[in-house]
């Protein structure tokens, strides 16, 4: 028989686990802190699990999902991406971005992506698979073991859209949530969509933990469908609709993303429009410079989107703006820029 990955197994799950091998309930949560709070890479590692109880998970299970094709460090910046090869040979790239004392892992969620965002590389791949719940934990795992500063921050931003990955995507951040688990508070984990409506309907009415971001990239209809596809299928007022829905909950503020494309949505015009359109709903925008990638898309200049951020600042109501330059540009770790490329 195949061995199981047991991996990105929730608390229940494992507990469920040992039952069916005759042990209690209780080893279920010792196996959970074994697994994601010391990030073992051997069953024989678990010093308080007994030796017949190991020997029958190396038997029917394996730890690791993922294997390190490449670790490349900027020299620009105190960034490092990773490449890794999965179980199936699929390549997927995580991004370890430090400053000063915030340390941020964007995580990827697929193999590849189907919404064909034309400024995204990742977009241009089409999409292999949705991830497993073990290989988007395994990405944490290996830069926690890898970095001597604590992980701060958990971004899904990086290769594919976290909603077409729903299930999974919430069992890792459940896991990175756990105090038995990477113990980071649910205000450090963000998952940002290109805007799949229904997900996002279904994450506000479960009334879930984690800080969300969507990624607006227009301030019109016209635009946001030449650039991104899915604007086809749900508007920009109903993305903000529920942005707004989400934002009235308890400590919740939604956060709108926007990237800054040459020619395309960087005019004074955009901005006042963007403005009007965000008027009286309590968020955080990103504006983020383009991360050139080979095509026809192009990061407007410093004065531009100086002067963009400004009319945002001036007119701006309930909302907070903010200028995202992305890390680790000399190694193609921005946003946007992650192709799983073998290299």
């Amino acid at each position: 028989m195949e061995k199981i990955c047991i991996k990105g197994m929730n608390h229940e799950e494992l507990q469920t686990l040992c039952i069916e091998a005759g042990e209690t309930k209780f080893r279920g949560g010792q196996l959970f802190e074994w697994l994601y709070r010391h990030g073992i890479s051997s069953f024989d590692s678990m010093s308080n699990i007994n030796k017949s109880f190991r020997e029958h998970l190396n038997e029917h299970f394996i730890l690791h999902t993922l294997t390190v094709e490449n670790s490349l460090p900027s020299e620009e910046d105190k960034s490092v991406k990773i490449l890794f090869r999965t179980r199936d040979d699929h390549f997927i790239e995580t991004v370890s971005m430090v400053e000063n004392n915030r340390h941020t892992v964007c995580l990827s969620s697929q193999a590849g992506c189907v919404l064909d965002c034309h400024f995204c590389a990742t977009g241009k791949l089409g999409l292999k698979r949705n991830l497993s719940t073990g290989e988007i934990v395994d990405q944490l795992i290996y830069v926690r073991e890898n970095t001597d500063q604590p992980i701060t921050n958990v971004v899904f931003m990086g290769m594919g859209e976290p909603f077409h990955n729903y299930d999974n995507v919430l069992n890792a951040s459940d896991i990175f949530h756990s105090p038995k688990g990477f113990n980071l508070a649910s205000t450090r984990i963000t998952i940002s969509t290109a805007g799949l409506l229904p997900q996002i309907n279904k994450y506000i009415k479960e009334k879930r933990r984690y800080k969300l971001a969507i990624s607006l990239n227009a301030s019109n209809d016209k635009v946001r469908t030449k650039i991104m596809p899915i604007n086809k299928k749900w508007s920009i007022n109903d993305l903000i609709k529920s942005g707004k829905e989400y934002s009235n909950q308890k400590k919740r503020l939604i956060m709108f993303e926007y990237v800054l494309l040459k020619g395309i949505n960087d005019s004074e015009e955009d901005a006042l429009e963007l403005a009007r359109l965000l008027q009286g709903i309590p968020c955080k925008i990103n504006l983020i410079p383009y991360n050139e990638i080979e095509g026809k898309y192009q990061r407007p200049d410093e004065a531009t989107i100086t002067k963009f951020s400004e009319i945002l600042h001036n007119y701006r109501d309930e909302y907070r703006v903010l200028v995202r330059w992305s890390k680790g540009q000399d190694i193609a770790a921005g946003c946007g820029q992650l192709a799983g490329q073998k290299k």
